[in-house]
């Protein structure tokens, strides 16, 4: 988050954000509603006790006040006037609202940056690292996961929530015959989403590996941010359909059936591009006007072959007691072909939720923060 400062004007009744050399003067309306006294919001659960909607449109600051602590008193059109503390208004200008910013990644990346050791990693810096690269970097890789069947439940219990889907808590992924999905033979699998198909998709996906005597079935992984930063460079045109038209993806089994439609390129309520859903097994090219559907179809060509330039993809071995785990919709993941004859490759995966390694981040910071503090008084 950039530094920001609060600065008062009492005789006009102001309070200016001042970020750098920018200012903002803050609206009245803003301001009531982000009040901090108990009679207005509940000291506990810091749930409002009023209806903010109910409050007048056409609301003006009519007093402010600075106050021995740093912080104002405001006095509004409607009468009421609160005291209020800066500290807590300036979480509202971190436009990564408390997590690392994303840090897009190429082929070039150190893949000891974001290693981490299981052992030790309830210890509140280590987790903390552990999350802030994942948030920024979209995986972690954790070493030393003893490889008894079920361990993955313990790693995903410490991360966040297990997500069950139709494929259980966890799946195994070994070749075998009459599998349901790709994943659970021997074939190259390129860079794709898990799970399109699903409202909502599944946040994180974690696969640990207990055995792995091939050559081959080596791991592959590409960020989507850096792809679509290239993309939307080399051909904005084509960026914009990807971002702007949904396909359709379906999955199918003997007992289940799942659809859902949107776009490749997923951007978040600001316009950003967060990710992707991308599954060239699983989706559908739209009905468009022929002209169209080229451009469409041109566009997710050169996506697909960005996805798998050399420039952007990582492969490495999973070997026994490494766990990966990363960003569904953010890191697209595939491998390489493998003998089944040569060994055994025996890995299992689940899913968890995005928004808890988040909170547990947030959490972790606030208490390391607070730790710090204390050690310095």
């Amino acid at each position: 988050m950039s530094t920001i400062r609060f600065r008062i004007d009492s005789a006009s009744a102001r309070v200016i954000v001042v970020s750098g050399s920018d200012e903002l003067e803050l609206p009245a309306l803003w301001l009531r509603e982000r009040c901090q006294d108990p009679a207005q919001v509940d000291a506990r659960t810091r749930q409002r006790l009023f209806n903010p909607h109910e409050l007048p449109e056409d609301l003006d600051l009519t007093a402010v006040e600075a106050d021995a602590r740093g912080g104002a008193w405001l006095t509004f059109s409607d009468g009421y006037r609160g005291r209020y503390d800066f500290d807590t208004l300036a979480v509202d200008f971190d436009p990564h609202d408390g997590v690392p910013a994303t840090l897009p990644w190429r082929s070039s990346l150190e893949l000891d940056e974001v290693r981490f050791d299981w052992d030790g990693i309830g210890e509140p810096r280590k987790m903390h690292a552990a999350l802030g690269a994942l948030l920024a970097r979209g995986f972690i890789v954790l070493c030393g996961v003893p490889t008894e069947r079920e361990q993955i439940l313990a790693v995903a219990r410490a991360f966040g929530y297990l997500r069950d889907t139709n494929f259980g808590r966890y799946f195994e992924v070994f070749s075998r015959p009459g599998a349901n999905d790709l994943a659970y033979s021997a074939v190259p699998l390129g860079p794709h989403t898990d799970n399109p198909y699903r409202e909502p998709v599944p946040g994180i996906q974690i696969l640990h590996c207990l055995i792995n005597e091939t050559t081959g079935g080596l791991s592959t992984l590409v960020d989507s941010l850096a792809v679509g930063e290239a993309l939307a460079l080399e051909d904005r045109e084509a960026y914009e359909r990807l971002a702007g038209i949904p396909v359709r993806f379906r999955f199918v089994d003997k007992d289940e059936e799942f659809i859902e439609r949107r776009t490749i390129i997923r951007h978040n309520a600001k316009g950003e591009m967060t990710g992707v859903h991308y599954s060239p097994r699983l989706d559908d090219l739209p009905l468009l006007e022929p002209g169209e559907l080229a451009a469409f179809q041109r566009a997710r060509r050169h996506f697909g072959e960005l996805l798998v330039d050399p420039r952007f993809e990582i492969r490495f071995p999973l070997r026994a007691g490494e766990l990966m785990m990363f960003d569904n919709s953010r890191i697209l993941h595939g491998r390489t072909g493998f003998d089944p004859q040569e060994g055994r490759r025996h890995l299992q995966g689940c899913y968890i939720d995005i928004d808890e390694p988040c909170s547990r981040y947030r959490i972790l910071s606030r208490q390391l923060q607070a730790a710090a503090t204390r050690e310095e008084t």
